[in-house]
């Protein structure tokens, strides 16, 4: 009977882990564990704690920090596998999983399929026939090579491949190589794994080219599959259920997707919602049972399409992006600065990202042109993402794969801090005091259309008081709010007094603070 070693990815939320890690060995399985080198080591140390008399759990050879869309999430898989493929010599099969993913089927019924059939499951089409890149770069991924992350480095990302562009500096794909695309969520026997180890050893030259490819966990196990085993020995799909919205996003499930679930054919399904309390008890318990009584019906993706088409509003079946009563996510937390003078707050953010890995947006809901990523439209205009605030939210945490974010308001913008800090989610709010000199503020009047070029001065005289009073009076509406966690710096105040706010807002150490605090030129017009 097959034995499953499942290859577990994972950053966050370690009871979690420990739990799926304790159903899916339950019954004879094994699970080897590569937990993010960017997340706290005291997590780390309470999973290995926890599962220490457990000998069918191991862990990665080595711990790295893993980006989206970079090789660190391939080297993480390699380093998992070889971790089982050592540990576990019994294990016929290896499934590679997420902490987001949840067994729909029991140990019984998995086995079965595997012995059924002796083969290799895992997503792979033709890269450059097929149409499984919907938009974005394409052959790009490949010819150039990237050496930053584009989610977290965007300037020098796209700066580096324009060079190349420009420079003409293509690179061959390996000669021999057929390069395919799919799913990272693949099922792969023994053998298999250990050949594609071994060419990892032998191929210096693949292992060269698919470093500095951009998103190689949807190529690098695809290709290599493709390029070891027999066309006959591969179905080209996954035994994880997954299902995508038309904005490229996840659909996550609810409890009221257990039925829905298990008359799917696969074997587990991606994404379980954290708040889906219910649904992951009875999940937790099915892997174990040894239920065999699965009617499939297979009805998941046709059903969603045919629901979310006709705009039925509610969470069953994923909800419409724009449902306004939506959550972020009880287990986020939004961090919001609020700072008049726009620039002031976009140096303290590139400081952040300078001595932090929290993502940050400057004034997304205040400037046209801030940059975003693709969401489907909802993006393009500030009309759409003040009127969708939540989903906009919820999908940036999605594609930033954070539950931290940073974004910038302007201090005007108290409606938009009142809706968030209504949230489920756990919400910050820093405020930047700054002084205001008559220059600045004549400056601001012409920014925002108060005034023109040819303005008289008698004019701009009269309006500088009511002006300042605004911005003192905006600033006195946020504090009358009353939001919980909000904290102040002030450019009056010394930088050891902006220390302690600093620290406390964003949860990191005094001497973190401290730079941050003290980011030359902070206050300068």
């Amino acid at each position: 009977m097959a034995k499953i070693a499942f290859i577990l990815l994972c950053h966050k939320d370690p009871e979690a882990i420990v739990r799926q890690a304790e159903q899916l060995t339950a019954v004879g399985d094994y699970i080897s564990i590569h937990f993010d080198a960017r997340a706290p080591k005291a997590a780390y140390d309470m999973i290995q704690g926890a599962l220490k008399d457990n000998p069918n759990v191991t862990y990665a050879t080595k711990r790295i920090k893993c980006g989206w869309g970079e090789w660190s999430l391939v080297q993480a898989t390699l380093y998992a596998v070889e971790a089982a493929v050592n540990a576990f010599p019994r294990a016929t099969h290896f499934y590679m999983v997420s902490g987001d993913c949840m067994a729909i089927k029991s140990a019984t019924h998995a086995k079965a399929l595997l012995d059924s059939d002796d083969c290799d499951y895992i997503e792979s089409f033709d890269f450059f026939e097929s149409d499984w890149i919907k938009t974005g770069m394409k052959e790009e991924r490949l010819i150039y090579r990237h050496f930053f992350n584009e989610r977290t480095h965007k300037t020098l990302f796209y700066n580096s491949w324009w060079a190349q562009r420009k420079l003409r500096l293509e690179r061959e794909i390996p000669a021999d190589l057929q390069i395919m695309i799919g799913s990272q969520w693949w099922c792969l026997r023994r053998r298999t794994v250990e050949w594609i180890l071994d060419m990892t050893r032998n191929r210096p030259d693949v292992m060269r080219f698919f470093r500095t490819t951009w998103i190689p966990d949807e190529t690098f196990f695809q290709t290599l599959v493709r390029h070891l085993v027999p066309e006959p020995e591969i179905r080209t799909r996954t035994l994880t259920f997954l299902m995508f919205t038309d904005y490229g996003m996840p659909v996550t499930f609810y409890d009221d997707h257990y039925d829905l679930l298990l008359s799917q054919d696969f074997l587990f399904a991606r994404k379980i919602s954290p708040e889906a309390t219910t649904l992951k008890e009875r999940l937790g318990r099915l892997y174990a049972s040894g239920r065999t009584d699965f009617k499939i019906s297979n009805e998941g993706t046709r059903l969603f399409h045919f629901l979310t088409g006709r705009g039925r509003i509610g969470r069953r079946f994923a909800p419409r992006f724009w449902e306004t009563e939506a959550s972020l996510g009880r287990e986020r937390e939004l961090l919001i600065i609020a700072c008049k003078k726009w620039h002031v707050a976009k140096r303290l953010v590139g400081s952040i990202q300078h001595h932090t890995n929290i993502p940050t947006i400057d004034y997304l809901f205040n400037e046209d042109h801030t940059p975003l990523p693709d969401l489907g439209g909802i993006q393009t205009t500030l009309s759409k993402r003040t009127r969708h605030r939540r989903a906009l939210m919820r999908m940036l945490f999605d594609y930033y794969e954070t539950d931290r974010l940073i974004i910038c308001l302007d201090t005007a913008s108290l409606d938009l801090m009142q809706d968030f800090f209504s949230d489920r989610s756990t919400t910050r709010l820093l405020e930047i005091e700054c002084e205001f000199t008559d220059e600045y503020l004549i400056g601001h009047a012409k920014r925002v259309g108060l005034a023109g070029e040819q303005t008289a001065d008698e004019t701009m005289q009269q309006l500088l008081p009511t002006i300042r009073y605004d911005v003192v009076y905006e600033s006195d509406r946020i504090g009358d709010a009353g939001f919980e966690h909000h904290l102040r710096i002030r450019e009056a105040a010394s930088p050891d007094e902006n220390v302690p706010p600093l620290a406390e807002f964003l949860s990191v150490p005094e001497d973190v603070a401290r730079n941050l605090a003290q980011t030359p030129y902070l206050f300068a017009d």
